[in-house]
């Protein structure tokens, strides 16, 4: 049975939408969800489905949450091996202070807008597109544009950050 990670969008940042992990980890098993176990406070739940095509899983998924939360919580879909494939294409490798964040998109963005986006390099921040996700080096922290609303508002499509390091951990901890 194919194993995925579901990235929840602003869960359990900034106060938006607390959900305790053993709360959601009880909501994807009663969705029929097999195996299922989180990652971290941040929306990062593992498990296995029979479904093979991760859209219906999105959709079908976002559904049962708001059902049971009372709104609608984004999230995005990806197999193990999309993930490992996420965790080895990062075409940046940081230094020191650097860091590097992974964008995970909705859908592959449009040219222009990957364009608009790459536009906006700078001694504090680099981009780089690959597929459905994005990734930032932020080599001065204090001088960064980076944020999620930024890529969002920039490639006009919805998606949800991870530090680099957490997207590594998740492919070698679930592989």
């Amino acid at each position: 049975m194919p194993k995925y990670i579901a990235f929840l969008r602003a869960v359990n940042v900034g106060g938006t939408t607390l959900i305790k992990m053993t709360d959601l980890k009880k909501m994807f098993e009663s969705f029929g969800l097999d195996n299922v176990q989180t990652y971290i406070q941040t929306g990062n739940v593992i498990f296995q489905s029979p479904e093979k095509n991760s859209s219906v899983l999105e959709e079908q998924i976002e559904r049962q949450l708001e059902k049971a939360v009372g709104k609608r919580i984004p999230l995005f879909v990806r197999t193990i091996r999309d993930v490992q494939k996420m965790a080895h294409a990062c075409p940046f490798n940081p230094q020191d202070e650097e860091t590097v964040h992974v964008v995970i998109l909705q859908k592959q963005p449009h040219k222009k807008n990957v364009d608009a986006l790459l536009a906006l390099r700078s001694d504090a921040d680099d981009f780089a597109s690959k597929g459905k996700e994005v990734y930032n080096l932020r080599r001065n922290r204090d001088q960064s544009i980076f944020s999620n609303n930024l890529i969002e508002k920039t490639l006009e499509v919805m998606g949800t950050t991870r530090n680099l390091t957490t997207i590594k951990k998740l492919a070698e901890k679930y592989a």
